[in-house]
């Protein structure tokens, strides 16, 4: 399958009134009253969170990676979008074992100009900003255990290499990857993080684009799962309504289970131009400091494309072994 002519086109560079050209060469700073998680850095690493060197991974960690990406790759052909499938093939991550990360910043900064950095967990938002807008893509810098095989809550090298790593070959969805990045400072600005933290988790890691008709799946959450690969597409429970930035910016999300609604794009053109062109400081004003709608609502605007049961949800999600219907 092949992207739409819109996504292939170049898009021409926003224009950032209040920034000057280095606006992005520094860590932004972070007040103290702005809402942020406690993060407590690791004494090994600096302000930028970077670790000295990509890990040495043991044979049984490559063994992991290979039967992790085995059975996703038996899961994602006719699910993924093209140009996840494409990214794969282009950056080789079936060749064995977990990939190095100056191998793939090699062959990355020669198609989109982007590179992948080891970090040891999850960093600060005013950090993995920093690092988006520089297009660097912070990725775990460790592999999960046979004994979290099938569920792992914070990101690892496989969520974040083989989930997100080949849609940044696509030009259109690398170039909105950074100006998500420079969205940061914004956000922050206007103490708006979790609004902003709504958009990534409904596009970049659990959103799904319609090719050939059809939602496929580019959002990194659910790639990388077997379970939610295929809820997001076939099940009956969840919601699945067209992209309006505004409508998902007040939208709560759950990060501990499969999501209630999944959120579509028209192309990744749209998506750029849905985010990347809007007014995001006319509408961080008029946030309030909660989300406004629940993560299984539908409401008067949405453009519906299926409106699910809510069964899974209803029986009790997860901690009730409930069957993901």
């Amino acid at each position: 399958m092949r992207m739409t002519a819109i996504a292939e086109q170049p898009l021409a560079a926003p224009q950032h009134n209040d920034v000057g050209p280095d606006q992005y060469a520094a860590l932004p700073d972070v007040t103290s009253d702005v809402f942020t998680a406690p993060l407590q850095r690791p004494t090994h690493v600096g302000e930028d969170w970077l670790e000295p060197a990509q890990t040495h991974y043991s044979s049984e960690d490559d063994s992991v990676w290979d039967d992790l990406f085995a059975r996703q790759m038996d899961i994602l052909p006719g699910r993924a979008c093209s140009a996840m499938l494409s990214g794969m093939d282009k950056l080789d991550l079936g060749k064995g074992g977990v990939p190095d990360f100056g191998r793939l910043s090699e062959e990355l900064g020669g198609l989109t100009g982007w590179s992948v950095v080891p970090v040891p967990m999850l960093i600060p938002d005013h950090v993995f900003f920093w690092h988006l807008a520089n297009r660097r893509f912070p990725a775990g810098n460790f592999i999960r255990t046979r004994e979290t095989f099938d569920y792992i809550q914070e990101p690892d090298v496989f969520h974040d290499v083989f989930g997100h790593v080949p849609l940044l070959t696509d030009p259109t969805f690398a170039d909105y990857m950074q100006e998500y990045g420079r969205a940061g400072w914004n956000a922050m600005r206007y103490n708006r993080l979790k609004a902003l933290g709504a958009l990534y988790w409904y596009t970049v890691e659990f959103g799904l684009i319609m090719e050939n008709g059809e939602p496929r799946i580019f959002g990194a959450g659910i790639s990388s799962g077997p379970t939610e690969a295929v809820f997001a597409l076939e099940a009956q429970s969840p919601n699945r309504i067209m992209l309006n930035v505004d409508r998902v910016m007040r939208t709560d999300y759950v990060i501990d289970d499969l999501q209630p609604t999944y959120f579509v794009i028209e192309s990744f053109g749209d998506l750029y131009r849905q985010t990347v062109e809007r007014d995001f400081e006319r509408l961080y004003r008029s946030l309030g400091p909660g989300f406004t709608y629940a993560n299984s609502a539908v409401i008067d605007v949405d453009n519906v494309l299926h409106r699910g049961s809510q069964e899974y949800f209803l029986r009790g999600g997860r901690g009730s072994a409930a069957v993901p219907v």
